[in-house]
């Protein structure tokens, strides 16, 4: 079972629905780890006191506001949680809005919403009516000591949360000159046409990160002792003929598909390995 992130309720109206919540999407990355160039030794970040002058354990350690410089207001973790509001443990509808009218921009992280024991027919109930009605729900509720704006919307398997920023989080996109920008109505023809060429059914499993799989390959060619090649990197020429370049775009796609070059990291040639401290591969 996947790891609760919240647990509490969900309120609608005089509704209160048992469930926990867990994370629905994490990102994922190779890592690499600081060594130290020397030794190849895994370098530490210790917990260092310059006024003491040693260093300390976790349990040493307090939470402090700085109001001015080096001058804090400290808080014990019992102070934090006297300060939870409601929605620490009741994450209470506070409205229904049409999803679509919801910028995606504001939303932040996506986490499965289940129901937890005695809570299976209400959220059965509130799930379905928002089927039927194509609403999605705006809630609040406190985790990681911060209250987030919720939007709550049916999925194909369950109620999916997404934690929102809020408006003053969200960076205004800089002034730009598109409105004096005049457009031909053939261009428009061609370039719809070409969206049109290139529109398919969102199939998510299909896109890959391609820096992650170049990742892996160098990691494998450097353990046999290899170098590893550069990737070719397209040349982007400025666009001078819009037209011409949609036309040619349109042509390239109605012609016959080629099977794209695959450009996947190569083991090509001996790397020297490191005699000094610890065994390493470089």
């Amino acid at each position: 079972m996947a790891t609760t992130v919240w647990k509490g309720h969900l309120t609608f109206g005089l509704i209160s629905i048992p469930v926990r919540m867990t994370t629905a999407a994490r990102g994922e990355r190779i890592s690499f780890n600081q060594l130290h160039k020397e030794c190849h030794s895994r370098l530490k970040q210790p917990l260092f006191c310059p006024h003491c002058n040693r260093m300390v354990e976790r349990s040493e350690i307090v939470k402090g506001y700085e109001y001015e410089k080096d001058q804090y207001v400290l808080f014990s973790e019992e102070e934090l949680d006297k300060i939870e509001p409601a929605s620490a443990r009741v994450a209470e509808i506070m409205e229904f809005v049409k999803i679509g009218e919801v910028d995606p921009l504001y939303f932040d992280a996506s986490h499965y919403l289940a129901p937890d024991e005695g809570g299976a027919k209400a959220y059965q109930l509130l799930m379905k009516a928002m089927e039927e009605s194509g609403y999605a729900a705006i809630a609040k509720l406190t985790m990681h000591q911060r209250e987030h704006v919720v939007v709550v919307r049916p999925g194909s398997k369950g109620l999916t949360l997404h934690t929102m920023f809020y408006s003053n989080e969200i960076r205004a996109a800089e002034s730009s000159s598109t409105d004096k920008v005049e457009l031909k109505d053939q261009e428009k023809k061609l370039a719809q046409q070409l969206i049109e060429n290139l529109a398919v059914p969102f199939e998510p499993q299909k896109y890959k990160d391609a820096y992650q799989e170049n990742v892996r390959g160098m990691i494998a060619a450097k353990l046999k002792g290899q170098e590893v090649t550069e990737v070719a990197q397209p040349h982007m020429a400025p666009v001078i003929d819009l037209m011409e370049a949609l036309k040619k775009s349109l042509a390239e796609r109605q012609a016959p598909a080629k099977k794209p070059p695959v450009r996947a990291v190569e083991p090509a040639g001996p790397v020297a390995v490191p005699k000094k401290g610890k065994k390493a591969v470089g």
